[in-house]
Protein backbone atom coordinates (compact mmCIF):
# COMPACT_ATOMS: atom_id res chain seq x y z
CA UNK A 1 0.00 0.00 0.00
CA UNK A 2 1.20 3.40 -0.93
CA UNK A 3 2.56 5.70 1.93
CA UNK A 4 0.10 8.97 2.63
CA UNK A 5 3.48 11.24 1.45
CA UNK A 6 3.81 9.38 -1.51
CA UNK A 7 0.52 9.94 -2.90
CA UNK A 8 0.82 13.50 -1.69
CA UNK A 9 4.15 14.30 -3.79
CA UNK A 10 2.47 12.06 -6.78
CA UNK A 11 -0.49 14.69 -6.56
CA UNK A 12 1.99 17.38 -6.65
CA UNK A 13 3.82 15.98 -9.34
CA UNK A 14 0.94 15.89 -11.64
CA UNK A 15 -0.81 18.82 -10.60
CA UNK A 16 2.36 21.43 -11.83
CA UNK A 17 2.47 19.13 -14.78
CA UNK A 18 -1.27 19.96 -16.07
CA UNK A 19 -0.46 23.74 -15.16
CA UNK A 20 2.32 24.23 -17.53
CA UNK A 21 0.53 21.91 -19.86
CA UNK A 22 3.20 19.33 -19.94
CA UNK A 23 2.49 15.35 -20.92
CA UNK A 24 4.00 12.38 -19.11
CA UNK A 25 6.11 11.88 -21.77
CA UNK A 26 7.81 15.38 -22.41
CA UNK A 27 8.33 15.13 -18.22
CA UNK A 28 9.54 11.83 -18.47
CA UNK A 29 11.96 12.74 -21.46
CA UNK A 30 13.35 15.91 -19.48
CA UNK A 31 14.42 13.77 -16.46
CA UNK A 32 15.46 10.87 -18.60
CA UNK A 33 12.81 8.29 -17.47
CA UNK A 34 9.95 6.13 -19.11
CA UNK A 35 6.78 7.68 -19.23
CA UNK A 36 5.28 5.00 -17.32
CA UNK A 37 7.67 5.63 -14.22
CA UNK A 38 5.71 8.86 -14.34
CA UNK A 39 2.86 7.34 -14.52
CA UNK A 40 3.94 4.97 -10.95
CA UNK A 41 5.21 8.33 -9.07
CA UNK A 42 2.29 10.18 -10.18
CA UNK A 43 -0.04 7.55 -8.35
CA UNK A 44 2.14 6.68 -5.52
CA UNK A 45 2.69 3.18 -6.85
CA UNK A 46 6.49 4.12 -6.89
CA UNK A 47 8.61 6.75 -4.54
CA UNK A 48 10.26 9.04 -5.55
CA UNK A 49 14.03 9.34 -4.55
CA UNK A 50 15.48 12.67 -3.21
CA UNK A 51 17.74 12.79 -6.82
CA UNK A 52 14.79 12.00 -9.36
CA UNK A 53 12.66 14.41 -7.51
CA UNK A 54 15.01 17.06 -7.67
CA UNK A 55 15.33 16.58 -11.47
CA UNK A 56 11.63 16.54 -11.81
CA UNK A 57 11.73 19.96 -9.66
CA UNK A 58 14.21 21.12 -12.02
CA UNK A 59 12.02 19.72 -15.29
CA UNK A 60 8.70 21.55 -13.38
CA UNK A 61 10.59 24.35 -12.79
CA UNK A 62 9.52 24.68 -8.91
CA UNK A 63 11.61 24.15 -5.42
CA UNK A 64 11.84 20.55 -4.43
CA UNK A 65 9.51 21.83 -1.31
CA UNK A 66 6.67 22.41 -3.80
CA UNK A 67 5.84 18.73 -3.80
CA UNK A 68 5.43 19.05 0.52
CA UNK A 69 3.23 22.03 0.17
CA UNK A 70 -0.42 21.46 1.74
CA UNK A 71 1.15 17.81 3.27
CA UNK A 72 -0.27 18.80 7.04
CA UNK A 73 -3.30 19.80 5.56
CA UNK A 74 -3.82 16.42 4.04
CA UNK A 75 -3.43 14.89 7.31
CA UNK A 76 -5.68 16.78 9.42
CA UNK A 77 -8.12 17.36 6.80
CA UNK A 78 -10.49 20.15 6.66
CA UNK A 79 -13.82 21.84 7.47
CA UNK A 80 -14.73 22.45 4.31
CA UNK A 81 -14.12 18.49 3.14
CA UNK A 82 -17.59 18.17 2.32
CA UNK A 83 -17.85 20.30 0.39
CA UNK A 84 -14.48 20.53 -1.85
CA UNK A 85 -12.38 17.99 -2.85
CA UNK A 86 -9.04 18.08 -0.47
CA UNK A 87 -6.65 17.71 -3.65
CA UNK A 88 -8.98 20.50 -5.83
CA UNK A 89 -6.16 21.43 -8.17
CA UNK A 90 -5.39 17.58 -8.87
CA UNK A 91 -8.01 17.40 -10.67
CA UNK A 92 -7.70 17.56 -14.51
CA UNK A 93 -11.61 19.05 -15.06
CA UNK A 94 -10.85 21.98 -12.41
CA UNK A 95 -7.82 22.65 -14.15
CA UNK A 96 -9.78 22.55 -17.39
CA UNK A 97 -12.34 25.00 -15.61
CA UNK A 98 -9.70 27.24 -14.64
CA UNK A 99 -8.04 27.42 -17.81
CA UNK A 100 -11.42 28.11 -19.77
CA UNK A 101 -12.77 30.56 -17.38
CA UNK A 102 -9.38 32.98 -17.85
CA UNK A 103 -9.85 32.50 -21.39
CA UNK A 104 -12.65 34.62 -20.78
CA UNK A 105 -12.42 38.45 -21.69
CA UNK A 106 -12.29 39.87 -18.34
CA UNK A 107 -15.90 41.56 -18.63
CA UNK A 108 -17.47 38.72 -18.96
CA UNK A 109 -15.23 36.70 -16.65
CA UNK A 110 -16.51 39.04 -13.97
CA UNK A 111 -20.00 38.42 -14.78
CA UNK A 112 -19.79 34.43 -14.86
CA UNK A 113 -18.28 34.47 -11.30
CA UNK A 114 -20.96 36.40 -9.60
CA UNK A 115 -23.32 34.07 -11.33
CA UNK A 116 -21.68 31.48 -9.94
CA UNK A 117 -21.37 33.06 -6.59
CA UNK A 118 -25.24 33.24 -6.90
CA UNK A 119 -26.32 30.13 -7.82
CA UNK A 120 -23.96 28.24 -5.10
CA UNK A 121 -25.48 30.27 -2.52
CA UNK A 122 -28.46 28.97 -3.33
CA UNK A 123 -27.80 25.51 -3.68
Amino acid sequence: MAHPVDIHVGKRVRHRRWLIGMTQQQLAEKVGIKFQQIQKYETGANRVSASRLWDISDALDVNVSFFFEGLQEDEKGTADKARVPADLMGDKEALDLVRSYYAIPENQRRRLFELARVLSDVA
